[in-house]
Order: C-alpha cells, then sequence, then structure tokens
C-alpha cells in the first residue's frame, strides 16, 4: 500500500517551476528507500522536462525528520549559487528547510520557496503553512487493513500492490523567486 510517489514529486517541482523558479533542490529521504528514490525521480522528471539542470550537488538524501530536513537545507544555502526552492521528501524535512532558512535570516517564501509532502495536520499551522503533497494517509491505512484481512482469508497468487493519488495542496511557502 502506498501513493503515487513519483507523480507526487513532479507535481511539487512543476509547482515550482511554473512559479518561475529554476534553482530548484531536493532534499529525500533515505537512499534506500523506493518512496524517497520515486519522489526524487518524479523531480528529475520536472526539472528534465522543463529543460532545467539537475546539480548534483542540489540532491540530498535525508532521514524524512525534521533535523535531517534542517542539516540538507543548511548544507544548500551555503553553496556559491544556492537554490530559490526546494522540494522536500516529507513534510518534516520542509519544516526543518524552514529552520535552517530562517537561522540565516531568509524569508520563506520571499527568499526560499519550500514544498512538502505528506500533509501532516501541522502543514496548515505552521507560519507560512507548508505548501504540500496530499497523501491519503488515512484510506492508505483503510486498504491495508481491507488487504490484511483478504489475506488472512485465502493465499494470494501475487503480491498485492496499491498506489493512491496524491495532490498538490498550495498554501503560502512557495511564491515565484525575487527578481
Amino acid at each position: 500500500m502506498g501513493s503515487a510517489n513519483w507523480s507526487g514529486g513532479l507535481a511539487a517541482t512543476r509547482h515550482l517551476i511554473e512559479l518561475g523558479h529554476r534553482r530548484i533542490a531536493a532534499i529525500t529521504g533515505p537512499a534506500d528507500m523506493m518512496c524517497s528514490l520515486a519522489r526524487l525521480d518524479g523531480y528529475r522528471s520536472a526539472m528534465n522536462s522543463a529543460g532545467l539542470p539537475i546539480e548534483p550537488s542540489w540532491e540530498r538524501f535525508g532521514d524524512f525528520h525534521v533535523e535531517g530536513g534542517r542539516d540538507r537545507m543548511a548544507e544548500l544555502l551555503s553553496l556559491p549559487e544556492r537554490p530559490t526552492a526546494v522540494f522536500a521528501g516529507s513534510d518534516l524535512q520542509a519544516l526543518g528547510a524552514l529552520e535552517a532558512a530562517r537561522s540565516v535570516g531568509l524569508s520563506v517564501p520571499e527568499d526560499l520557496s519550500i514544498v512538502g509532502y505528506d500533509d501532516i495536520p501541522l502543514a496548515q499551522w505552521v507560519s507560512p503553512r507548508l505548501t504540500t503533497v496530499h497523501q491519503p494517509l488515512r484510506r492508505m491505512g483503510e486498504e491495508a487493513a481491507k488487504l490484511v484481512l483478504e489475506l488472512g482469508r485465502s493465499t494470494p497468487t501475487s503480491t498485492p500492490r496499491m498506489d493512491l493519488a496524491t495532490s498538490l495542496v498550495v498554501r503560502d511557502s512557495t511564491a515565484p523567486p525575487r527578481g
């Protein structure tokens, strides 16, 4: 059971491109997790489709936690040519990125746009309210429970897989780049 991670990464990055960003970074989860790689692939597809360069130094693997997002964003902000926007592979990492930006005097979204992933309840209460990819977590849980019940009744002939659609929720943490 999962969400359409690739299309979520694509939608988040396309949103930033449509706002006019060209220097877009990605902070994803652990390199050994399929969802992290799928979200990163969606980011890369959006960048490639728009004809934008993908700087290897702008791709960072994190841990889906606030501290990892903060630390990876701090690294990105220390680059000679820093990104104007970042797609974070989780809302918690996006909150860490927000903290890193504020700690060096940057304003979100005026100086840096941030998009998260998950649409956790906190995303709508932070300031600025976080633009994020909504993942249908409740429905994912319901479908997983149904699957467990079905598996208890019979032996499957194949491994069931279901990817539920994601959607972009635009709030206040993204804006066109300055200048």
